[in-house]
């Protein structure tokens, strides 16, 4: 017997401070955790071994520094929401098994806090609940979730028998000869991504009917408590309907895109979805005349595309026979002396205490009363509002176009008539999935987009945007999402091709993020990511296209 080799362990506890373990090599990273956090601890759910994101179940075989990962960092809560799609699966199986039906469930889309899946015709709301009681069960098992590598050929083998088609064309694009399942008990699968170790870790969860499928409900990722789920309704019946756009054009996967792709046909495809989505932005202006609406409340998170969208409804406003003038609520922030700072002592630009609201909300009646205003433009050099005699006055078929991350929120607009008013919310909600059990964050869309954008027009690389997108997302789940349904419309900006449009942008900013920086594994991970889609020339983009807000080379001046 070989005597193990004694290594050393400098472990990131908390807050910067270090504990030092000795351990043999070959010790397992649960192993580790148990040592430092207690048997029972279940909070971190995979760990950085000398800036490699590693599982838990990984063996260490020389001295590292090690930081383990908390199942309430964005990180961690994306292992925990994707393992507990793994559980659900599996549950589905056992449940459906004597059905042979089980196979034909589909995760569609973030919905509030939670997943809309179907399950085909069969499924009732005893099976749901039957679901929920068996992915409890298996969770107090504390099963292993394991990984094994198969080929390539092997696992397209796999998923054609078991009827999952997107699965099995998505793996036609792939270059390795190699992918990683996961297994769970006798179930088994394909996932973008790592896994916590144990069904043990997920014991936070529910399952509620909705519609004619179901949501696995997700916890509050500070506390991994369940809280009550409560459906955004308006927000489904969009994500419904970009849905049924996605099977008009015929694609509901990534490996499907792929094959139109390499059958010539994107350029058709391209020039559908432009047209539905202009069509939308018609009917919007459309309602707004028929309803008299005087004043444009436009709001939505980063990177959504609300300039390019105001200024193609702006064109269809003037073809409706109205004047459209542009307002933005960033003209209306408060002197830099009066800005809210954060704990850091950093300026809150994003609260909404921020916002000069008085001046805004008086500015606002008085121009819908007629009144001629002369409109303040805000210097962020000086920290000042400056009037330079841009002054307003309404005419009958004149409108106001305001956007501002705070436009939906009613305590922003409390002095203005709700019955002139027209709310718009906008985001890139992606109607495109991996493939049946794989969904595309609407978060990674939206951070491609940014990443490309800022690059062209702001000078920064990829590991600035990356680096300041957790305090954008922290900022738009206070200011923005909780405000969305007040919305009279729901704009979905996304394009089904805008991945392999962007991919030719992104993939060299990516790249350039180097090893040493703390932005390097999200860019590593986007790169695998975007290894998925084929590239388009992105040249034959419409000029006012959305997109390219994003990618340059627009008509619009942004």
């Amino acid at each position: 017997m070989v005597d193990k080799k004694v290594i050393n362990l400098k472990i990131e506890v908390a807050n910067g401070m270090c504990k030092n373990l000795t351990a043999f090599e070959g010790v397992t990273l649960t192993e580790v955790a148990k040592q430092v956090f207690g048997e029972e601890d279940k909070e971190y759910v995979a760990a950085f071994e000398d800036g490699r994101l590693r599982e838990l179940h990984a063996h260490v075989n020389h001295s590292a520094d090690i930081r383990f990962v908390s199942v309430h960092s964005n990180l961690g809560f994306d292992l925990y929401k994707r393992s507990l799609i793994l559980l659900m699966l599996k549950a589905t199986s056992d449940v459906l098994k004597d059905e042979n039906s089980h196979d034909v469930i589909r995760v569609l889309y973030s919905l509030g806090k939670g997943f809309f899946c179907t399950a085909g015709e069969n499924i009732t709301e005893e099976r749901i609940s039957a679901i929920g009681s068996r992915m409890r069960a298996l969770a107090e098992k504390n099963i292993k979730l394991e990984k094994k590598s198969v080929s390539v050929r092997k696992a397209k083998q796999i998923f054609e028998e078991r009827g999952l088609t997107e699965k099995a064309r998505l793996l036609k694009y792939r270059r390795s000869s190699k992918i990683n399942l996961y297994q769970l008990d006798d179930y088994s699968d394909y996932f973008y991504g790592y896994m916590v170790p144990t069904t043990g870790y997920l014991s936070a969860f529910d399952i509620v009917p909705y519609e004619d499928g179901f949501v696995l409900v997700l916890p509050d990722q500070e506390t991994l408590k369940v809280l009550p789920y409560k459906a955004p309704q308006k927000l489904y019946q969009i994500l419904r309907k970009s849905e049924d756009w996605g099977d008009a054009l015929g694609i509901d996967g990534v490996g499907e895109l792929n094959d139109i792709i390499v059958e010539g046909r994107m350029n058709e495809v391209m020039l559908v979805q432009e047209a539905l989505m202009e069509k939308q932005i018609a009917d919007i202006a459309e309602r707004i005349r028929e309803e008299k609406r005087k004043i444009i409340l436009i709001a939505g998170p980063s990177s959504s595309g609300k300039t390019t969208f105001s200024r193609r409804l702006s064109i269809q406003l003037i073809a409706h026979g109205l004047s459209p003038h542009p307002i933005s609520m960033d003209n209306f922030f408060k002197e830099r002396v009066d800005t809210p700072k954060l704990p850091n002592g950093k300026y809150d630009f994003e609260s909404l205490a921020a916002m000069d609201l008085e001046l805004f909300n008086k500015d606002m009646k008085a121009l819908l009363d007629g009144e001629k205003v002369d409109m303040p433009n805000f210097d962020f050099m000086s920290g000042e509002k400056i009037y330079s005699g841009d002054v307003m006055q309404m005419g009958p078929n004149d409108v106001l176009v305001v956007e501002g991350i705070h436009a939906l929120n009613p305590a922003s607009t409390y002095a203005l008539p709700a019955e002139q008013s027209f709310k718009i919310y906008i985001s890139a909600l992606t109607q495109l999935n991996v493939d049946e059990h794989n969904r595309i964050s609407t978060t990674d869309t939206r951070l491609l987009r940014r990443i490309v954008r800022d690059a062209r027009t702001r000078g920064n690389d990829a590991a600035r945007t990356i680096e300041m997108w957790p305090s954008v997302r922290a900022g738009e789940e206070e200011n923005i999402f909780p405000f969305q349904e007040e919305a009279d419309v729901m704009f979905n900006s996304a394009l089904i091709y805008e991945l392999s449009a962007i991919k030719i942008f992104a993939e060299p900013l990516l790249f350039a993020v180097p090893e040493d920086s703390d932005a390097y594994y999200e860019a590593k991970r986007l790169l695998k990511f975007l290894d998925y889609f084929l590239g388009i020339d992105a040249s034959s983009l419409p000029q006012n296209s959305l997109m390219r807000e994003f990618i340059g080379g627009g008509c619009f001046k942004i």
